[in-house]
């Protein structure tokens, strides 16, 4: 930092800047012209000139860079002519200047050069290195540049800062020409720049002054691009890029330096437009323009301050403010509107790729921006209308129709074959009626239909992805060809089959329909293969490698994909082609021709002997055929899951062998691994190269290896006898030399390193040690030395997540559910440490003189006492500071990042020391001196900043929290958010980014610190989920080449950040060859993909709490290092947040760290790495480094981020990345791409689907077994004789069984990476621990429900949006969350599809009986008592009871006041997707009940809520009807149709007449009782027991009509559900209206006062809409009634068996029972209190109970008792 202020006096500190009066002091070099200017090209301006003449007269277009070498001259040619270069007429500005640094204490200053110890600010760029231009003139430039735009002082001053430490990082490693001239490269011209790219791709080379006056429109353009030939085109473009080097190449290093601050200066205060990054590039180049043309070099006044963010930068944030917000009354409000109808930051970035799109931009009065000459434009930037130019150029429309366009190869791939599969192994459905098989021709025609299928689901793609792009744009014109070509394929490839049906089965010995019929197949075949390889689109017009210039900004800015080396790409090839490989053959032979047999009994078979009143035989005749084509679609889920198998087999057994070459696994020898450590610490970490050999190795590793022990000691990891036996010691050799002694661990290591008691067996220790030393066996690259290491960054972003717990946090409980302290669970967890803790505090203690005094030392155990309990004796802030820190380390606390993160600063100091001993000699023994070097060097190398978005907002606490972090640690950059009242009142107010660090003085009159730079925004940046938004805030304050993006939950240990060096030369910018990037185009050196991104592995530091805890880790860990080492080797892996390394250069000029539209960028790390791979990025995973990362313990903050993870993959796949991605990549990209990203959640959708469909399958089969005569059949399988009419169903059988193992294989398979992953790192022996631990706990009871929550998140949030980011919870679960809560949480997600499926699963049990449903039981009932079971002390009796009393008082809550939890809440909620809420705003309180969501489109809910129910319903009616359809002792039944419809809305009729009466009733009554408050409670009492009481009769009635046959009332009952619920959803979703945002209408139903409500006019309409959602109410508060007390049942028994709660503990934190947490302690009066509770609700609980099963088991009990004669029961 060039500024560090904060220091006080100057002697007392050498990092100072020189006090403020040496700046008057200095020569103030402006004011006298400088009669030879030191550039070095400026000698010369008249010779450059003619070159560049001769250069002008054979370029056919008026190249732009033509002038670009003058400039030089003409600031000569200035300093001439004018008295001052700045156009200062007298020095008030200087001087203004000058005191705007006092101010601040932090400006440029010159300082002294000199060897280390000096105080140069930026080292590398010194005179000494003779640089190309002087750190003085560099300063001249950005003072010029600010006061010709107008940029902000302090954006300015940060700028330089900027540019400074990069030359310094870069001149670090090779010359100061060649640092700045690469770094030019990287910025704007070299091959990889983002600038030049898109300076071509928006074909700005062909004229530069696209329709100028002489040139009007864009005739010029659309010659070039259809008059010429291509062979002509291709050229002009090699040339223009050849002219475009040679401009480069001849620019004067003045130049480049001018635009490289010119673009960061632009790029600096331009807020939320850096996401549009080539909008800045257009800004950029205007400037460019602008800055050489005469006028602006003439001008003689500077420009004021803040012009540039006034003139520039706001009309365009406020564009992109105002697509998503309206200002009301001064506070954003979020307008109503999907992605679709938002023109969102990628739409306003894709008007800048095209030329067409350049030439829309037009000024306020209509001319258009491109017909002003180049030099112009700038200038009249401020006058665009932008309203009038930007569009939508994708929609990104709610519909599942986007996986039919992004993934057509994959449905292809699986349907079309699939279909000549099936359709080869179903010869009977398409034989003729009087033949058994079909003819030759027939048969291979049908067969080849496949083709046909592929052609179709290519052409509903195409219809689909017109859908998508705006046909306005110029991408549609290739989607009509492609329509029409598909259509004539699909010609081809299906006519024939018509023709051969016609003639077949004609008499005819022609030989032609057999040949057409081969013909046709193969011809299919072939186009099945083209459709389900090439990208759709580079189909009929090359969107990715085609020539044309119109594709060329698509090509650049979303198909540029790195190129995969020899190896890795034939191991994608390799990969895909064994997993479809597999796959096919096992499908085929497992699932389609076992599938035959049922298929040949079933196609042809019709029910005999059946009838129904209405329908006749035309429904119950086809039962059979119905229940195959169901069985069809069962057979096509399951042939979709058999690939994700094979892919999960196949990745990892590529995995693990990539890790045996990489060398990274247990079976390395492990003496070898701690024997070797030190000679591969001396050989991988330290850069020795060019070290002297005076020093022995021994002693350089030594430090290094001794520092790490130390650091674990210090955090409390080892004791000290640990210590002693792991560091090296000095001992006195026999010739009485000094010498070091390895410790005994290096030397004693007979394979078992650990039996010498080196560390606490299985602790933290163990594992980072045996880690560090298992990763150096991995090739590392070779590390540089330090003062020539790149700078880096660390960048974390934090919103609210605590810093440092609070003692009170710490030692008390949150509330009475919780009965643990945090510090109690914490000792538990981390006894080795928390008693190493206590041993050092008491050492501490007995060192302090306080407690001197204390003669008698008898009663040293009771003295203990609290040390042991809390951590410290004496309550003086340092001792309860230490116990808060101690536990601040082992929780997820930011305090604990920035500690873990400071451990570069060590490393570096560490690496230096031990690398450099000159140093240490120089400085002899003064260690204050030595100990500033280091600091220097670490500052000088590494950078921390925290984004702390709320730090001006933040309460007491967590203001002193974190000036606690800056008094730690002073280096800490905090950049966070300062707001300013408006000028005028009403107007917007000001944002600043500000940043500050631990120097940075603080302020007496406010107590706040000085900040160094405070750079004005456009406006409130934070328009999108927040996070994205606020790292590109704090990103202008980053430093240096490389970017580590962390999140406020992670750590960093000691050994890990000496690696640091290795992992930034991942990135392969430590050699640069010293030829200039512009002296030849595509010098190998410069023409490989930069990498733009490289993963590392995460350790989750929390999977040892519990079962939930180890699975979140065990997802992670197979994910972030198993998964990820194949896809990095293959190509595939993207950005996943967390602890990646980014090259910053690339990608702040690409738009940033992070993608920020509100909602649709919801995981926004990942589009950031689909947007670095798209645009030529390579993306690496390194497996030798790891962080630290916390992650969500408790059931619901799992399941919460899952949800957050599915909705936010909905919203990916809306997205235009996959569409690029989708339809652009080569197919074994695409598919790796696919199965890794959307494919394990489409997976999830699939696995669920697949458990419904076969549900309904074996509904439909059970009811064929029920009601028809079933064969019997000796063991070859052939039918025995003498039994008349019977139907030969026992291959269906098998067929049901072969499914189950099916997909419980597929289920199955989600072990299988965890455990292997396990084998490989830990040993078999821990592997099979793990999954055994994994299996007692249940783990497979939750990963069913995860699926469901997963699949039903992306479902939901592809029909109705809803996306927004959940803060996921960060604490420890050890608090029992009560039954209503769960209830609540998770009945819509998972227990409703749980409890449908239950009914279906128990008639298929009844029906047909087979030992293989025990697993589908298993799995639905996960679905429904999931969440109670990771409930901790879920079974504890008494809770339980008081669980029953809240569910009860839940149910009935909020009808007369507004209660925060209650039923009538949870339902309203649930219903608002549909219905949307009004956009009225009513100042109500009750409206903080709801959250803000956008209304689902009608053609979505049509769809979702209309049809589909009502498809289901007809499905198990149709079911119901056929049973029904027998005669029973002969006599013909009255239609099922009739009863079914009696019961089913039966009850709805009985709900609106008793809340017709009721309210007419409430009507009258209500103002009477208007003093009693319970009065809408009762009503609403009445009505809800009524309802209840209806239902119960209707059932009971039903049960009398089946007389009692179990399975028949089962399956009416799944009818009657499936109606009821269609009924509701055509109720909700087409008669309502939107919502209120409070619940008054409810209130005032029940208590009938409708006025003071604030309802206005609409207390007429409401009662009507009120009265119908109170129908759909009655019905739902049934369900949820009975479903609660079934829940209920199902949990009772558990909680009967002694000793549960032990057990259960046991199972969910996988701590011994002696180890557990103590119940909680109540009060006498509490206890009393609980009991007499607890005795009341038993009570009630079995009456009610005991009630609802005597309504079920005594009817059949006594059915023979029971008489009843009634004429309508015999008509229904």
């Amino acid at each position: 930092m060039a500024a560090r202020p904060g220091f006080g006096p100057a002697d007392r500190n050498p990092f100072a800047n020189p006090p403020p009066q040496q700046f008057a002091t200095r020569p103030t070099y402006p004011q006298q012209p400088p009669q030879q200017p030191s550039y070095p090209h400026a000698q010369q301006p008249q010779q450059q000139y003619q070159q560049r003449g001769e250069y002008d007269a054979e370029s056919d277009y008026g190249d732009h860079y033509a002038s670009r070498n003058t400039s030089t001259a003409q600031l000569t040619s200035n300093y001439d002519h004018q008295s001052d270069p700045y156009g200062r007429r007298d020095g008030s500005e200087e001087r203004g200047y000058a005191r705007s640094i006092d101010s601040r204490m932090s400006g440029f200053s010159s300082m002294p050069q000199g060897p280390p110890g000096s105080n140069e600010p930026y080292p590398a760029w010194s005179s000494a290195n003779n640089v190309p231009i002087s750190y003085e003139e560099i300063e001249d430039i950005f003072l010029d540049l600010t006061q010709k735009f107008g940029f902000q002082r302090d954006s300015m001053r940060n700028q330089f800062d900027y540019l400074m430490q990069l030359l310094d990082s870069r001149a670090s490693r090779m010359s100061p020409n060649q640092a700045l001239t690469t770094l030019h490269a990287d910025y704007i011209g070299g091959q990889h720049a983002n600038y030049r790219k898109w300076y071509f791709a928006a074909q700005l080379n062909l004229d530069d002054a696209v329709g100028q006056s002489q040139n009007p429109g864009l005739q010029r353009l659309r010659s070039v691009r259809g008059g010429a030939s291509s062979g002509a085109g291709a050229k002009t473009l090699d040339s223009a890029l050849n002219r475009w080097r040679t401009a480069m190449n001849n620019m004067s290093q003045y130049d480049r330096l001018r635009q490289l601050a010119l673009f960061l200066l632009c790029w600096g205060e331009a807020g939320n437009v850096r996401f549009v990054p080539e909008c800045l590039c257009f800004i950029f180049k205007c400037a460019d323009d602008y800055y050489r043309s005469p006028e602006c070099q003439n001008k003689v006044d500077s420009v004021p301050e803040g012009v540039y963010l006034e003139a520039i930068i706001k009309p365009l944030y406020r564009f992109m403010r105002d697509q998503g917000y309206e200002v009301v009354d001064g506070k954003f409000v979020r307008r109503e509107k999907d992605h679709h109808e938002i023109i969102g930051y990628d739409d306003i970035n894709q008007l800048f790729w095209y030329p067409e799109g350049l030439a829309r931009i037009v000024l306020q009065d209509g001319k258009r921006l491109v017909d002003l000459p180049p030099p112009q434009r700038f200038t009249n930037l401020s006058r665009v209308d932008w309203n009038r130019v930007f569009f939508k150029t994708y929609f990104e429309k709610r519909s599942v129709a986007h996986l039919l366009v992004n993934f057509n190869r994959v449905w292809i791939l699986h349907v079309a074959v699939y279909w000549f599969y099936t359709a080869y192994n179903s010869p009977r459905v398409y034989a003729p009626q009087n033949k058994k098989n079909p003819s030759a021709p027939m048969t291979w025609s049908a067969t080849a239909l496949g083709g046909a299928v592929a052609t179709s689901i290519m052409l509903a793609a195409t219809v689909a992805e017109f859908l998508y792009i705006p046909t306005t744009w110029n991408n549609a014109s290739h989607l009509t060809t492609r329509f029409v070509f598909l259509l004539i394929i699909l010609a081809i490839t299906a006519g024939p089959t018509v023709y051969i049906a016609l003639v077949d089965g004609q008499r005819t010995t022609s030989q032609v329909p057999l040949i057409l019929g081969v013909v046709q197949f193969f011809v299919s075949v072939v186009v099945t293969v083209i459709f389900g390889i090439i990208p759709s689109g580079r189909m009929f017009g090359d969107r990715v490698a085609g020539k044309s210039r119109k594709y060329m900004a698509s090509q650049t800015f979303t198909a540029s994909y790195p190129a995969l080396g020899r190896s890795s790409r034939a191991a994608s090839i390799a990969l895909w082609a064994l997993v479809f490989s597999c796959k096919f053959v096992e499908s085929y032979f497992f699932l389609t021709s076992s599938f035959s047999s049922p298929i040949a009994v079933m196609a042809r078979t019709k029910v005999q002997g059946c009838n129904d009143k209405i329908f006749g035989t035309a429904l119950c005749a086809n039962q059979v055929p119905f229940a195959l084509a169901i069985m069809y679609v069962m057979d096509l889920v399951l042939f979709f899951l058999d690939t994700y198998l094979w892919y999960i087999i196949w990745l990892v057994v590529f995995s693990i062998g990539r890790s045996f070459a990489l060398g990274l696994s247990i079976w390395t020898p492990w003496k070898d691994v701690f024997t070797r450590l030190p000679k591969r610490i001396y050989a991988k970490l330290l850069a020795t190269g060019d070290m002297e050999v005076k020093y022995k190795p021994k002693v350089l590793v030594s430090q290094i290896w001794n520092a790490v022990v130390i650091s674990m000691y210090r955090e409390h990891l080892l004791s000290i006898d640990n210590v002693q036996r792991l560091l090296y010691h000095q001992t006195d050799g026999p010739d009485g030399r000094r010498t070091l002694r390895a410790p005994p661990f290096f030397t004693n290591n007979d394979g078992n390193g650990f039996k010498g008691n080196f560390f606490p067996a299985g602790g933290e220790a163990e594992r980072r040690i045996s880690f560090f030393a298992s990763s150096l066996t991995t090739a590392l690259p070779e590390p540089l030395p330090v003062d020539a290491m790149p700078t880096f960054t660390v960048l974390v972003p934090h919103y609210s997540e605590k810093i440092l717990l609070s003692l009170r946090e710490i030692i008390r409980e949150e509330d009475h559910n919780t009965r643990v302290t945090q510090l109690e669970y914490l000792k538990q967890l981390h006894p080795v440490e928390w008693d190493n803790f206590v041993k050092d505090t008491k050492i501490l203690a007995e060192e302090s003189p306080e407690d001197t005094h204390d003669e008698k030392r008898s009663s040293k155990k009771t003295d203990d006492l609290p040390f042991y309990c809390i951590g410290f004796k004496t309550a003086s802030p340092e001792y309860t500071l230490r116990t808060r820190i101690w536990a601040s380390l082992r929780a997820q606390t930011l305090y604990r990042t920035v500690s873990g993160m400071m451990n570069y600063s060590k490393a570096i100091k560490l690496l230096y020391r031990v690398e450099n001993p000159s140093i240490v000699q120089m400085f002899g023994g003064n260690t204050d001196r030595l100990e500033r070097e280091l600091e220097r060097m670490s500052r000088r190398k590494f950078k921390f900043c925290i984004s702390m978005q709320r730090y001006a907002k933040f309460n007491k606490e967590e203001r002193e929290n974190a000036e606690f972090l800056l008094r730690a640690y002073p280096d800490l950059q905090i950049a966070y958010l300062d707001e300013e009242p408006g000028p005028a009142k009403g107007s917007d107010p000001k944002l600043y980014s500000v940043l500050i660090d631990g120097h940075s003085e603080i302020d007496e009159e406010t107590g706040k610190r000085r900040p160094k730079f405070r750079v004005e925004l456009p406006g409130n940046p934070i328009l999108g989920d927040g996070k994205s938004d606020n790292q590109n805030h704090a990103i202008i304050f980053h430093r240096g080449e490389y970017l580590q993006v962390i999140d406020a939950n992670q750590d960093n240990y000691l050994e890990e950040c000496l690696k640091i060096r290795n992992i930034l030369g991942e990135f392969e910018e430590y050699n640069v060859s010293s030829q200039s990037p512009y002296a030849q185009w595509g010098h190998k050196e410069f023409s490989k993909a930069p990498v733009a991104i490289i993963g590392t592995r995460e350790y989750i530091f929390s999977e040892n709490i519990g079962i939930l805890g180890d699975i979140a880790a065990g997802k992670e860990q197979t994910f972030g290092t198993m998964t990820a080492r194949a896809l990095a080797w293959i190509g595939g892996k993207l950005h996943y947040g967390h602890p990646d390394f980014l090259h910053a250069t690339f990608m702040t000029t690409r738009g940033g760290v992070s993608k920020a539209q509100k909602g649709l960028h919801l995981n926004e790390d990942i589009f950031a790495g689909m947007n670095a791979f798209g645009r030529g990025g390579r993306i690496k995973h390194s497996e030798y480094y790891q962080c630290g990362k916390g992650r969500d313990l408790g059931f619901g903050t799992i399941l919460n981020f899952q949800t957050k993870i599915g909705t936010g993959m909905g919203e990916q796949l809306l997205s235009r990345e996959y569409y690029y991605l989708g339809t652009q990549l080569p197919i074994d990209r695409f598919l790796t791409f696919y199965y890794a990203h959307p494919g394990f959640h489409i997976n999830n959708i699939l696995v669920i689907y697949s458990i419904q469909v076969f549900m309904v399958t074996l509904v439909y089969i059970g009811t064929l077994n029920k009601s028809l005569a079933i064969c019997k059949v000796d063991s070859q399988g052939n039918v025995l004789g003498a039994q008349g009419g019977c139907y030969n169903l026992n291959e269906v059988f098998e067929w049901v069984k072969r499914c189950i193992i099916s997909i419980f294989l597929v289920f199955f398979v989600a072990f299988l990476p965890l455990f292997l992953q396990e084998l490989v790192e830990r040993g078999t022996g821990m592997a099979l621990i793990r999954l055994g631990k994994h299996f007692l706990s249940l783990s497979p009871i939750f990963e069913v429900f995860s699926t469901q929550v997963y699949s039903q998140a992306i479902l939901s949030n592809l029909t109705f949006g809803g996306a927004r980011y959940i803060a996921t919870g960060r604490g420890f679960a050890t608090t029992r969350i009560s039954f209503t809560i769960l209830y609540s949480r998770f009945a819509g997600p998972s227990i409703y599809m749980g409890m449908r499926n239950l009914l279906l699963l128990l008639y298929a049990s009844l029906a047909i009986w087979i030992p293989h449903l025990i697993y589908f039981w298993f799995s639905i009932l996960s679905l429904c008592v999931a969440p109670f079971i990771f409930n901790p002390h879920q079974f504890s009796f008494a809770d339980f009871i008081i669980d029953y009393r809240e569910f009860l008082r839940w149910m009935s809550r909020g009808n007369s006041r507004t209660k925060a939890s209650s039923w009538y809440g949870y339902c309203r909620l649930s219903r608002t997707m549909i219905t949307g809420y009004k956009k009225k705003k009513l100042g109500h309180p009750s409206e903080k009940l709801s959250g803000d969501v956008p209304r689902a489109r009608w053609r979505t809910v049509i769809v979702a809520e209309i049809i589909w129910p009502v498809c289901v319903a007809i499905v198990f009616v149709v079911a119901y009807m056929f049973v029904k359809s027998f005669p029973t002792q002969g006599i013909q039944p009255p239609s099922p149709l009739i009863r079914i419809a009696v019961i089913a809305i039966g009850p709805v009729v009985w709900n609106a007449t008793v809340l017709l009466c009721l309210f007419f009733i409430s009507l009258f009554l209500g103002p009477m009782m208007s003093g009693w408050a319970k009065f809408g409670s009762v009503v609403a009492a009445t009505a809800h027991f009524l309802a209840l009481l209806g239902m119960i009769a209707f059932f009971e009635f039903f049960w009398f009509l089946e007389l009692w046959d179990s399975s028949h009332a089962v399956l009416g009952l799944i009818a009657i559900v499936a109606i009821q619920r269609a009924v509701q959803k055509i109720l909700i979703s087409v008669f309502l209206t939107r919502e209120y945002k409070h619940d008054e209408t409810n209130r005032a139903w029940w208590t009938g006062q409708w006025y003071g409500r604030g309802l206005g006019y609409s207390a007429m309409s409401q009662p009507a809409r009120e009265f119908i959602v109170k129908i759909v109410e009655m019905t739902l508060w049934t369900n949820d009634f009975l479903l609660g007390h079934f829940l209920l049942i199902l949990l009772t028994p558990p909680t009967l068996i002694p000793f549960i709660d032990r057990i259960h503990s046991t199972m969910l934190f996988w701590l011994r029972p002696s180890k557990q947490i103590r119940p909680p302690l109540f009060s006498t009066k509490q206890k009393r209190q609980r009991r007499w509770i607890v005795l009341k609700y038993s009570v009630l609980y079995v009456i009610i109970v005991s009630g609802l099963a005597a309504l079920l088991v005594l009817p059949p009990i006594f059915k023979n008792d029971i008489q009843f004669h009634c004429t309508i029961c015999q008509n229904i």
